[in-house]
């Protein structure tokens, strides 16, 4: 229900560890310091607090943290030694064999508050354990061409072209059409994505639909697979992981037009070619650069029509929003389902894109595929809906979060985005939701990186609140650094 680290006798007696709980119900308290725990009853019948807990001295490699609080006065100075000694015990740490490791969360140097000089280190010290994992764990699938997630495999062959530019390789993930037919079809139409494209420098990734039906490229396997085939790649081929680009055929612009809004925090930009978007939304592209190749005579499912239609949806996103919704979209004039490969001109149209990796405005609409995390925002697995819509944006020392159907958002935050050293302010509709300092952690670093393997994608704090209710005072549910050839064709639509 709730977690935190108190500070110690060295601070104010009166600041106190809060959270805000539910009337009417009971609730365990356990309290740890080092290895001793102490374990207590609570049952909250009205407004209480505080309770207080006494509990023996930690042992000796105990190590104190501070946690903040919702009091912007109330400010955190851990001592340079304390510091050292979680980067220390972190080093420590990872020096033994990772089969060997106790839980990382139950160390006490991940919830220490660190510098920002500190937390830089610690990056550098997990990524480099992450990219040892992936070495040891990865090359084995690579190297055989094919992965394995929950009983589904997805072989894919990869090209290279050009050579690797000093900030690493780029690279893109093309999806074959077919789906809704025998494997032998779908067999044939990977064959021809293979040889479909060429490009200029990077790394042309061409996977095999996991399955065969309609629907192949974005059922919600995908993801996972995307996102494992894109982690390995950074570690073992030098790929830069702010020039991951998506494409793809008939089908797989099927899957373009599902994929890019849902995983656009992955990708640089990305390219439909001759898809059908069925129900999806384009307002998750805000900050995702997105090309629509069709021919003027595919007909068929009104691919055409369809296409005309989000050409207009996009141009009124990007008219309401100046600085997002960057678009192309291109009819081609006598062109019928295949467009005699004129749709190439997307590659260099997506290669001059970078990654927005930290936007200062983000647009989460959730698919029917859901996730839990996109750009420097988070939900918890059990708050998600299909279909809900967070906008979040940001500005100087400010963030403003808006949604009508998310109770508990949560913003992460690095040195990138602001001082983390003053005060952060996180409001929703003119109410503050959250006002004071928040602390860096080698517990929030280790969480983020091992969620996605990127290193450009790392947060060091995060603060949780809770929306409002329309028309309520505002409430903060928790407020701390928590470590815690051929013509491709399309399916059934």
């Amino acid at each position: 229900v709730f977690e935190g680290v108190t500070k110690d006798e060295r601070f104010d007696a009166n600041d106190h560890l809060s959270t805000f709980l539910p009337q009417g119900h009971e609730y365990q308290l356990e309290v740890k310091n080092g290895n001793r725990v102490k374990k207590a009853k609570i049952i909250v019948e009205k407004r209480v607090g505080p309770i207080t807990e006494t509990i023996a001295a930690a042992s000796d490699n105990a190590v104190s943290s501070n946690a903040p609080t919702n009091n912007p006065s109330s400010t955190s100075n851990p001592s340079s030694e304390a510091n050292s000694n979680a980067l220390a015990e972190l080093a420590k740490y990872l020096s033994v064999p990772r089969e060997q490791r106790p839980a990382f969360l139950e160390q006490p140097f991940s919830r220490t508050p660190l510098t920002k000089a500190e937390a830089e280190e610690a990056k550098q010290l997990l990524w480099k354990d992450h990219s040892e994992k992936i070495r040891m764990s990865r090359a084995m699938e690579m190297d055989a061409g094919a992965l394995t997630i929950d009983g589904l495999k997805m072989p894919f062959v990869i090209q290279k072209f050009g050579d690797r530019p000093e900030s690493g390789r780029s690279m893109v993930i093309s999806m074959h059409g077919g789906g809704g037919a025998p494997t032998k079809v779908n067999d044939q139409q990977w064959e021809n994505q293979k040889k479909l494209y060429q490009l200029a420098e990077g790394i042309y990734v061409v996977p095999r639909a996991p399955t065969d039906t309609w629907d192949l490229w974005h059922q919600s396997h995908i993801d996972r697979f995307f996102d494992r085939l894109i982690e390995n790649l950074i570690v073992l081929e030098g790929v830069d992981p702010n020039r991951v680009y998506l494409m793809g055929y008939s089908a797989g612009g099927d899957g373009v037009y599902q994929l890019a809004p849902r995983m656009a925090d992955r990708f640089a930009a990305a390219a439909m070619m001759a898809g059908h978007p069925n129900e999806t939304s384009p307002l998750g592209l805000r900050n995702l650069p997105f090309a629509l190749h069709m021919g003027e005579k595919d007909a068929a499912y009104n691919r055409n029509k369809i296409a005309a239609e989000w050409s207009v949806k996009l141009a009124d996103l990007q008219k309401q929003d100046p600085q997002g919704y960057e678009h192309l979209v291109k009819i081609h004039s006598g062109k019928g389902h295949w467009m005699d490969r004129q749709d190439a001109e997307a590659l260099p149209w997506m290669a001059k894109w970078t990654r927005k990796t930290l936007p200062t405005r983000v647009v989460w609409k959730q698919d029917d595929v859901v996730s839990n995390r996109f750009y420097w925002l988070a939900i918890d697995p059990a708050d998600i809906k299909p279909r809900a819509e967070i906008v979040a944006t940001r500005t100087g020392q400010s963030i403003d979060v808006q949604s009508s159907d998310t109770q508990h958002v949560s913003v992460r935050l690095n040195d990138e985005m602001m001082n983390l050293d003053e005060p952060v302010r996180i409001g929703s509709n003119n109410q503050s939701l959250f006002d004071g300092k928040v602390q860096r952690s080698i517990a929030v670093l280790e969480r983020t990186l091992s969620e996605r393997g990127d290193p450009t994608a790392i947060y060091s704090a995060e603060i949780k609140v809770t929306m409002p209710p329309s028309g309520d005072p505002a409430a903060v549910e928790k407020a701390t650094s928590n470590p815690s050839g051929a013509d491709p064709t399309s399916g059934k639509k």
